[in-house]
């Protein structure tokens, strides 16, 4: 009898699980990602990412993000550390998923700002060279398509690709990347 209770009991469990509703309006989220930059040494740059998302309506969410890049550039045998800190917020809309929300496809744009660091703000190499660009506030916008399912109803992996467009810089504007990240609702 024990055996028929608890194997009732497991069901209903299951069935309770499989049918939890997502993406609720006002559900904050805490995501953790990390990625590479899309360049020709990709193993040697990548980047660091904190976010919190609000969900809105129509499984459309806000995103607030703190990032970390970091990448080198190459001179002679030397490689420059180039470090990016930036904050960033903007929407990101809904474009395709299934009735209950497991696998869903969005897009956002978002507005950025920060600081960016060349060689930790040494201008001088060991040679004499002197480096050119400064230590600098730069600001853009970017945009991401991401591809997000439950791993359970508090779990939802993120695969990202990503593209920020910056200003204020001297070196590269168009700054692409891809990565994976984890996102826990509260």
């Amino acid at each position: 009898m024990k055996k028929y209770i608890y194997t009732v009991m497991l069901i209903f469990m299951i069935i309770t699980v499989t049918q939890a509703q997502r993406m609720l309006p006002k559900q904050k989220g805490l995501e953790v990602s990390a990625g590479v930059l899309s360049d020709d040494k990709i193993a040697n740059n990548y980047y660091i990412n904190v976010a919190m998302t609000v969900n809105g309506k129509n499984s459309n969410y806000q995103l607030w993000a703190l990032e970390y890049t970091h990448q080198y550039h190459n001179y002679k045998d030397l490689r420059i550390p180039q470090e990016t800190y930036t904050a960033e917020g903007g929407y990101s809309f809904f474009l395709l998923g299934d009735a209950r929300k497991n696998i869903t496809l969005n897009a956002g744009i978002t507005g950025v700002v920060g600081y960016e660091s060349i060689n930790r703000g040494e201008a001088m190499l060991y040679d004499g060279a002197k480096i050119l660009s400064q230590d600098t506030f730069i600001y853009g916008a970017g945009g991401r398509l991401t591809f997000e399912t439950y791993l359970s109803d508090r779990f939802v992996l993120v695969l990202q690709g990503r593209a920020k467009i910056l200003w204020g810089t001297d070196l590269e504007q168009l700054r692409p990347s891809a990565g994976v990240g984890l996102r826990f609702n509260f």
